[in-house]
C-alpha cells in the first residue's frame, strides 16, 4: 500500500491558522476567557509551537486586532474613492454596515478588546485610526473647497463620520437585531446619512 507525504503547512499556513483560531475564540470568549492551550487546540499545533511564531497570548491580540482595523482602513478608503458623489454617504455606510455584519467576530475584538489593553490600543491609534483620520479630513476638506459641503471643522466632521462606523460595529448586538435584513440595514444607513448630511433642525 503506498504510503501518502502530505506537505507539511509552511509557516504562513501555521501562522493564519494561529490568527484564525484566535479571531474565533477572542470573539467568543474574550482574550482573558481564553488559554494559550485554546488557541493551540484550536490551530491544530502543540502549545509550544505557537511561541516560536508569537512571544505571547498577547502579541496574537494585538496582530489580529490591527489586522482588523487595516481591512476596515482599507475598505474605507476604496469607498471614498469609489463614492460617485459627495452626497452618496448612504450607499457608503450601507456597504459598511453589511460588511460589519459579515465579520461580527472581528468586529468584537476590534471594538471590545481595545478598550482594555492600552498597548493595543497605542498602536491602532498610530497605524490606523491617525491614517484613517487623516483620509477622511481630508475628503471631507475637498467637499467643503468645492462648496458641496458647508465650510466647518473638517476633522471634526472626519470625528463625526467615523463614529457612525462605531455605531455600526456595536449594532448587531445593540440597536440592531443581529439578523437584520439588507432592508434594514438600508434603512439605518439612510437614517444615518440623512442626519449626518442634513442635521436634525427643521430649517
Amino acid at each position: 500500500m503506498p504510503v501518502l507525504n502530505f506537505p507539511s503547512p509552511s509557516e504562513t499556513q501555521i501562522r493564519t491558522r494561529i490568527l484564525q483560531a484566535a479571531q474565533k475564540l477572542f470573539a467568543a470568549h474574550g482574550f482573558e476567557g481564553t488559554t494559550t492551550r485554546d488557541l493551540a487546540q484550536a490551530a491544530g499545533i502543540a502549545e509550544g509551537t505557537m511561541f516560536r511564531y508569537f512571544p505571547n497570548k498577547k502579541a496574537i491580540l494585538i496582530e489580529v486586532a490591527t489586522n482588523g482595523w487595516v481591512d476596515i482602513l482599507t475598505d474605507l478608503l476604496t469607498e471614498l474613492s469609489e463614492m460617485g458623489s459627495y452626497k452618496a454617504v448612504e450607499q457608503v455606510m450601507r456597504r459598511r454596515m453589511w460588511n460589519l455584519q459579515k465579520n461580527a467576530q472581528l468586529m468584537r475584538i476590534c471594538f471590545m478588546e481595545v478598550q482594555f489593553h492600552p498597548d493595543l490600543r497605542d498602536r491602532i491609534q498610530a497605524e490606523v485610526i491617525d491614517k484613517m483620520m487623516d483620509v477622511a479630513e481630508a475628503f471631507f476638506q475637498t467637499a467643503m473647497d468645492k462648496g458641496i459641503y458647508r465650510q466647518m471643522d473638517a476633522k471634526l466632521v472626519a470625528k463625526v463620520f467615523l463614529g457612525m462606523f462605531a455605531i455600526a460595529g456595536f449594532a448587531d448586538h445593540t440597536i440592531m437585531n443581529p439578523n437584520a435584513t439588507q432592508g434594514e440595514m438600508q434603512q439605518m444607513a439612510e437614517g444615518l446619512a440623512d442626519i449626518f448630511l442634513h442635521g436634525v433642525l427643521n430649517h
